[in-house]
């Protein structure tokens, strides 16, 4: 079963792609993301209590959280 963030965006399982990034991510998150920006949504996070973000599982198996607007399906 699948959680939906908006009616008709990402949800929970969804291959993704991260199209950006602010500079609030570490070095080494940024040289996973030179490799393969592609990954797969686990879950949500609340940012500033007015957004929600998306954490996405990359290829190497770390994750990170990203705002709706730095994700595309993949």
């Amino acid at each position: 079963m699948t959680q939906a963030l908006t009616p008709g965006s990402i949800t929970v399982g969804s291959r993704v792609k991260i199209t950006r990034v602010r500079d609030r991510i570490p070095a080494d998150l940024v040289e996973v993301l030179k490799k393969d920006a592609s990954g797969t949504v686990s879950g949500y996070k609340m940012t500033d209590g007015s957004g929600i973000g998306v954490v996405v599982e990359l290829s190497d198996g770390s994750s990170g959280w990203f705002f709706d607007d730095e994700i595309a399906p993949a």
